[in-house]
Parts: structure tokens; C-alpha cells; sequence
């Protein structure tokens, strides 16, 4: 099976997990445009869906899906989004399509994290996939020389010759180099670092399941909560 292929396949699998009558959280990136595209044939089971990028609207939009503002709507039952990275406990690397606060702005409003993605997103240790981070423009080289000291190459993500302009504003930078062992800790001292908007890893909202495409089928991850979630 191609790459595209398995990711239909897992966008397909993660209807499963919508709840009938509940509003769904939508993530971004290929593997989401395929759950997306799926969602449209159950559409009239759900009132509608609250989205974490500009693209995923439009593409829900494109399909008569209802699209909410987060602030419009309470607790979600399920968050399903893409990962470019996941380690066997479920923490992610996330921000490959530039969406990544957004995205964990509405991975915290869910209950439950669901993970679609093809079985080469599956790693041992966080970092192989460049670190994507959200960072205020003015913060951006003084952001660079922190991760150099950690030893990390962190280099502005450019988008025909300019600096990529997020939905936010912002700007992205992707750090190479890194091997993130323990990720809750380094998403929280990251996320301290002045100018910094959002790290891409996702430990805190990290998936409470990953539904990974393989050649064999859908092979479905449950990870085990932490103490307090």
C-alpha cells in the first residue's frame, strides 16, 4: 500500500470514534484532509466540528460540515488529528503543517486524543522529524541560540523565499538535532522560554490512542493514562 493509501485507511478507521450528536475536533494535515473527507458521509450525525486551521475549515466547509468557534462550545469528546511523530507512549511531534498551537488549543478541549497516522510516524525517541516552534518573530534569534545550546540547529521555516506567516501571526522555527527523552519535561521548560508561542510536542495533550496504518491493516495503540488524567 502507498503512504497516501494508509493514510485513507486510518482516516476512514477514525469515524469509529465519533460520537453521534457530539461536535468533533478536526486536526490539519493529509491524513486529517482523509478523515475529513470521510466525515462528509456521516455528516448529518454530528452537529458540526471545531477546527485548528484555516485549511481544515475550508475543507469542512467544502463538505456542508458546520464549523465552531472554539469558544462557542464546551468540553469535546474527541480530538482526531495527524502526528509526525509518536513514541510508545503516546507523546507526539506535531507542527509539520504549521498548525500547531491551534491544534493544541483544541486537543485540550477534548476528552480524548485520537492519533491517525501511517506506521513510519512511529518512532522510539522524539526528534527525528525537525521540531516544529511557534515563536513570536521578535523572540526568533535569541529562540535560535537556546536550542544551540542544547544542541540544536533550529532554522526559520521559509515559504516562497519569506518567513512562513501562521494563522496566528507567527512564525515557525524547526530545530534539528534533538532527541526529546523525556517529553513532558521538555515541552514544559520549552514552553517558559520568552517568545515562544508553542512547542511541538505534544506530551501534555498527548493521544490517548493512535490508530497506525500498516501494510497488515490498522494497528490500534491504547496508552496507558498518567496519574491525574
Amino acid at each position: 500500500m502507498t503512504q497516501d493509501e494508509l493514510k485513507a485507511m486510518v482516516g476512514r478507521a477514525a469515524l469509529a470514534y465519533v460520537e453521534p450528536g457530539q461536535i468533533v475536533g478536526v486536526g490539519t494535515g493529509s491524513t486529517v484532509n482523509h478523515f475529513i473527507d470521510a466525515l462528509a458521509g456521516i455528516k448529518d450525525r454530528i452537529p458540526g466540528a471545531v477546527s485548528s486551521s484555516e485549511a481544515s475549515t475550508a475543507r469542512l466547509l467544502e463538505h456542508g460540515i458546520a464549523v465552531f468557534h472554539c469558544n462557542a462550545v464546551g468540553e469535546l469528546a474527541v480530538y482526531i488529528d495527524g502526528a509526525d511523530e509518536i513514541d510508545g507512549a503516546g507523546c507526539m511531534i506535531k507542527g509539520g503543517g504549521a498548525a500547531l498551537t491551534r491544534e493544541k488549543i483544541v486537543a485540550a478541549q477534548a476528552r480524548r486524543f485520537v492519533c491517525i497516522a501511517d506506521a513510519s510516524k512511529r518512532v522510539e525517541v522524539l526528534g527525528r522529524f525537525p521540531l516544529p516552534v511557534e515563536v513570536v518573530p521578535m523572540a526568533a534569534q535569541r529562540i535560535v541560540r537556546q536550542f544551540a545550546a542544547q544542541g540544536g540547529q533550529a532554522t526559520l521555516r521559509l515559504k516562497d523565499g519569506a518567513p512562513l506567516v501562521t494563522d496566528n501571526g507567527q512564525h515557525i522555527l524547526d530545530v534539528r538535532g534533538l532527541q526529546i527523552g523525556d517529553p513532558l519535561a521538555f515541552e514544559s521548560a520549552v514552553n517558559q522560554w520568552p517568545g515562544v508561542v508553542t512547542v511541538g510536542v505534544f506530551a501534555h495533550q498527548r493521544a490517548s490512542v493512535c490508530l497506525l496504518g500498516t501494510a497488515d491493516g490498522v494497528q490500534t495503540l491504547r496508552f496507558t493514562p498518567r496519574a491525574g488524567e
